[in-house]
């Protein structure tokens, strides 16, 4: 994140002693992308971090795509059934070389913690109730926010209730778009969101214990299991722009004009190869002739994606909550019969949606393929 976040104990200057007043000396661990030229931040440890006590299993990932042909597709996922912890609950519907999206039903808590040491997640809660824990603090988990961990974060999720969660896993780093951004990574100031909307988690009390504990590590061959001797989260303090983070998609504020606008203006995030827009309430076009309602439009360069949250989606028919859309590049696609006339006049939208723009083309899992709607590519006809 693009700004200086500070918590508990940190020295007056870095890389030098620190120790509390029996004399223990903390471990400071840097944590930073690029190469140490990117963002990064310090984390002081209670015990070394990198106490390995034993290398366990490694489980393979290997996506197939199951499509037979090139169309439009309605993937109905509330039929999934899907239960268990973030990873066993997780059912991934698309994927390409730079993301892989899932939907998972999350009802129960991790007995093991979790390092995602290839890329970024960002998670959209669409119901349900709970708390990242990580080594840097505690986020909750409330229905519309979106949640960044970035790479390398250990944590776990305990749900409260069932989350039902979109989940979007980048090989790169997920950050705010930088159109939207002054040469300082300040927000502007005619953003959609600004840094206060920006929840950061909240450090808790380092947890010194000895034992066996395990993280699961996604690496380039899969998921691959380490014991460590000391529990993860014994930070005693820690600074820097690296971190999780949410924004609650109500928060989002919308950007309207007198016509109709294109979908960059509803850009949330941003990451390499992919973007992703919020589609949230807002007032229409207020041009006395403007259509509300998007002209079809081609994808010459990209892949569309739109996950249904809630509320009537203007330009859809028989679309249910949850509900998934792909309009792949090379066909056009636009308001379903009947939508585009019937949204003159109209003055306002309630519709929540969640859109990823691929730019690269997606695969589907054989997993979505089962629940895909086989006349949704005709829904166009008259």
């Amino acid at each position: 994140m693009p700004f200086y976040v500070c918590q508990g104990e940190i020295p007056s200057k870095r890389h030098t002693v620190f120790k509390n007043d029996d004399g223990h000396i903390y471990y400071e661990e840097l944590v930073s992308r690029e190469g140490f030229s990117g963002i990064y931040s310090n984390y002081y440890h209670l015990r070394r971090p990198t106490k390995v006590k034993q290398v366990g299993s490694l489980k393979k990932i290997e996506l197939q795509h199951a499509a037979k042909q090139h169309r439009h597709r309605h993937i109905f996922t509330s039929k999934i059934q899907t239960s268990g912890d973030i990873l066993s609950a997780r059912i991934p519907i698309f994927f390409n070389n730079d993301v892989i999206i899932c939907v998972a039903a999350v009802n129960a808590s991790m007995d093991y913690f979790y390092r995602n040491g290839m890329g970024d997640e960002l998670m959209y809660i669409q119901s349900g109730s709970g708390k990242i824990l990580s080594n840097l603090g505690n986020l909750e988990c409330l229905p519309g926010d979106y949640i960044v961990i970035p790479r390398g974060i250990v944590w776990q999720i305990v749900p409260d209730e069932t989350l039902k969660i979109l989940v979007i896993d980048s090989a790169g780093p997920i950050e705010t778009p930088i159109r939207y951004r002054n040469r300082f990574g300040q927000l502007l100031e005619h953003s959609p969101f600004c840094e206060r909307d920006i929840k950061t988690p909240i450090l808790q009390e380092p947890k010194d214990e000895s034992g066996e504990f395990l993280i699961r590590t996604k690496t380039a061959s899969g998921i691959q299991e380490y014991s460590y001797a000391h529990h993860p989260f014994d930070i005693i303090g820690w600074d820097g722009y690296y971190f999780p983070w949410s924004l609650n998609i109500n928060e989002f504020e919308p950007i309207v004009g007198s016509i109709h606008q294109p979908p960059p203006v509803h850009q949330t995030f941003q990451a390499p190869g992919f973007v992703v827009c919020s589609f949230v309430p807002r007032l229409f076009d207020f041009h006395p002739d403007s259509i509300p309602a998007p002209y079809p439009h081609s994808n010459v360069d990209s892949d569309e994606i739109i996950y249904y949250s809630k509320g009537e989606f203007m330009s859809r028919e028989g679309i249910q909550s949850e509900s998934i859309t792909h309009h792949p590049m090379g066909l056009p696609h636009g308001p379903q019969p009947g939508k585009y006339k019937n949204s003159i006049g109209k003055k306002r939208t309630d519709e929540l949606a969640v859109m990823i723009d691929t730019f690269k083309p997606l695969k589907i899992t054989e997993s979505a393929r089962s629940i895909d709607d086989s006349g949704y590519p005709l829904s166009w006809m008259d």
